[in-house]
Parts: C-alpha cells; structure tokens; sequence
C-alpha cells in the first residue's frame, strides 16, 4: 500500500509541475485595433493600426481589405507587416492602413479577422467621424481646397509628338516657300506666235460658218449648240461691219439696227430675221427645225454676209455705237 500511495504521489507532483509550461502554450491570438484621428473632414485621412499578438511558431492568416474598407471608406494604402517579438515566446505582428472617406457620416468600422488554425478570432470595432465643412454660401472664397493642386514633374518625351509636329511643319513651309521663290524667280518661256494679216469680217464670217457646216451638229441632235454658233457668228460681223457692237443685244434691237443701217434692204432684213427668229426658238422653246429649215439657215446665213459685205480696204469703224464715216456699198449690193 505504501509503494501504490508513492507513485501516486510522483505522479501528482509531475502533474504539477507542468502546470505553469501548458498554461504559457495555451494562451490565445490576440487582434487589436486603434485608430490615429477618429473625427476627420471629408477627404482627410488617417491611420488604421492592426496587431495581431500570437505565439511565434503558430502560422496565422490574416485577410486584409482591398480597395474599400466598406462602403463610404477607401483604403488608399496598407504597410508592409512589422513584426516584433515579446517575452514567452511571443510575437506581435502590426499593420498600418491609409484610410480616407468622402462621404460625411459616423461609420463603425468592422472587425479585423485572424485565423488560427481552426478558431477564427475578431478584432475589437472602432468609430470614424467623417464631417463636412460649413459651407458659407455668402463667401464662397473663403474656403479652398484640402490640397494645392500638385504640378506634374517636366519629361520631355511627353513633347515629342508636340516637338516633331512643329519642326515638321517648319519644313513644309521651307519646301512651299522655296519652290513658290523658285517659280517666282523662272524665266518665262516666250513663245512666237506667227500671227497672219488679220482677214476682213465677211471672210472670216464665211471662213466660221464653214467650219460650223462640217461640224455637222444639228444632224447629231445638238441643234440649239448648232443655232448658237450661226448667231454668234452674224453677231460678231455686225459688230466688226457696221461698229456696231450687237453681242448683248436682243434679236428685235439686231433687226431694228439692221433696219437703220440698210434702209430700204427689206431681202437683207428678212433673211436676218428668219435666222434670228428661228434661233429663238430653238434655244429658248427647244424646237426641233425641219432638216431643210437647218439648211436654210445656213444659206441665209453666208448669203447674208455676201450681200451686205463691204469690198473698200480701209479698216471699219471701232464697236463704240458711233459711225465713223460714211458706209459706201458695192455696187452689186446696192443694185440686188
């Protein structure tokens, strides 16, 4: 019985004596938070201090927060970990959060986490007063921003595009001005002209309406362009015969000129106003002329110039309205 009560008795004091060294292994992760400021203005910040107190050999899991503490907190910055150690084999682990808010309210901020193997510990809460200034709306400039408004560092390679711009607009107006300078500076070619005597106005009439004839416009359909070569013609021998300058006038005003120029001419006047009067309508009521009408449009036209041409060499009378001398006809004129 003796010997059973002694190992009772050993058995006992061993137990406790390790009583102290389980109770050092047992204690628990602790997570503590502490805020800097609690009352801030709207766009202030302030520091968020995290510690976690736990054994050294344990591994703990520590979820941090993202962009948002919670909604109306931003997190504009987490410090990388500082780790401490502390008496009985103990360590503190310390995280610094930037926090900021732009929304004035009272926030309790949540819980830190900090998992230790299968026990899931939370941290104490902690209050954020965020106000807004007292806006007076009567002097606006005495309030201004929280921050100066900062100036970005000069790297000249945010120019380059601005740099290569210019230069390379100074060169195309080098380019431009030299050769607008070179242009200027060029001799100019001069080119003879073999110029002929100049012809009567009845030949050079008979000369146009030849060539308007193998032209042969009204057989393709283009009898207003074929009405408007013959006039323009007639207009400008009258012009060059009698001074007269009749290019803007009317067909009635040409056939009144005609009228005081040949008085007594009744076979002239009226085969100037069929040509005229038949023009008219082809180009302003588009009016399709018979074929024979086309022809003798034509014969009118040279038969006109033939019987009021003048055979005297000297030069007409200048297109001003006046008559620079007397018109003398030739005979054959006069007699048909």
């Amino acid at each position: 019985m003796n010997l059973r009560r002694y190992h009772i008795l050993c058995i006992l004091f061993l137990f406790l004596a390790s009583l102290p060294e389980m109770k050092i292994h047992a204690q628990q992760t602790l997570v503590d938070v502490k805020i800097d400021v609690a009352d801030i203005m709207i766009g202030e910040q302030t520091t968020l201090h995290l510690t976690v107190t736990t054994d050294k050999d344990k591994r703990i899991l520590i979820p941090l927060p993202g962009e948002a503490l919670m909604k109306g907190i931003e997190v504009l910055n987490i410090m990388p970990p500082d780790t401490a150690d502390i008496n009985n084999n103990r360590m503190t682990i310390n995280y610094d959060l930037l926090i900021t808010s732009f929304d004035s309210s009272l926030y309790l901020l949540p819980s830190f986490v900090a998992i230790d193997g299968r026990d899931t510990l939370y941290s104490n809460q902690v209050a954020l007063k965020v106000s807004s200034p007292d806006v007076n709306l009567e002097n606006p400039e005495e309030y201004y921003d929280i921050k100066d408004v900062w100036r970005p560092t000069f790297v000249l390679s945010d120019y380059y595009a601005l740099i290569y711009g210019i230069l390379f607009t100074l060169f195309l107006i080098c380019v431009i001005g030299y050769f607008i300078q070179r242009m200027r500076n060029r001799p100019e070619k001069t080119v003879a002209v073999a110029v002929g005597p100049k012809l009567p106005p009845h030949e050079q009439a008979i000369k146009e309406l030849k060539d308007i004839r193998e032209q042969k416009l009204w057989q393709q359909g283009r009898n207003k362009e074929y009405y408007t070569e013959i006039t323009d013609t007639l207009r400008r021998y009258i012009t060059a015969r009698y001074g007269r300058s009749v290019m803007e006038k009317t067909s009635s005003e040409i056939l009144d000129l005609m009228r005081d120029e040949e008085p007594g001419r009744k076979d002239v006047y009226d085969i100037l106003k069929q040509i005229l009067h038949l023009s008219d309508f082809v180009k302003f009521a588009k009016l399709h002329p018979l074929p024979d009408e086309n022809d003798l449009s034509m014969f009118n036209a040279n038969l006109f110039v033939e019987r009021t041409k003048r055979m005297e060499a000297d030069s007409p009378p200048a297109p001003d309205g006046n008559h620079a001398g007397e018109i003398v006809k030739n005979d054959e004129t006069t007699n048909k």
